[in-house]
């Protein structure tokens, strides 16, 4: 039984992972696409719960979903033109054959790896107990310090930066 609700669980956070991931390319409102990659991360979330990182899913959440996605946010409402529409996203084409055939050649590695993968891969391990919090700490903080430093940086000048155009439009006006 408990088998049998981990693969529903694990079906219910992959289709919102794909369905979130589509949405957010495909939108063409900024702000709905957003939405999908908040979809996204929740469902990478739920992936994080089921292999038992609670840790790790929460953290997903508090940072991506609640941070990131708001500072993503403010970035899409300060870059917005005056007309209200962000950018030329009004002038996205719709899918013809360049794009039909740029998505299936992006598609076709993915396929050709998953067919490999399913062909050879070695039967599933099973999953060991929760790693304690202080174990992971040392892990994070030891090896990995600066690149958790460097993406606080590139989220900073990102955000300086979405300022700084939303000044230079409104002086313009």
């Amino acid at each position: 039984m408990e088998e049998m609700v981990a693969s529903a669980a694990y079906g219910l956070y992959l289709a919102l992972i794909v369905a979130g991931g589509l949405a957010a390319v495909r939108c063409h409102n900024l702000v709905r696409a957003l939405i999908g990659l908040i979809m996204t991360l929740f469902g990478v979330a739920g992936m994080y719960f089921l292999m038992a990182a609670p840790f790790l899913a929460l953290m997903q959440i508090l940072i991506y979903v609640g941070a990131v996605s708001v500072l993503i946010f403010f970035a899409i409402m300060l870059t917005r033109a005056p007309g209200g529409e962000a950018g030329h996203e009004s002038l996205r084409p719709r899918m013809g054959l360049r794009e039909l055939l740029s998505v299936a050649s992006g598609l076709l590695p993915a396929v050709i790896l998953a067919g490999i993968v399913a062909g050879y891969a070695p039967p599933a391990l099973p999953l060991k107990s929760e790693v304690p919090l202080a174990r992971l700490g040392q892990f994070l903080t030891g090896p990995y310090v600066l690149a958790f430093e460097l993406i606080s940086v590139v989220l900073v000048v990102a955000m300086a930066g979405a300022v700084l155009l939303g000044f230079e439009r409104r002086k313009g006006q």
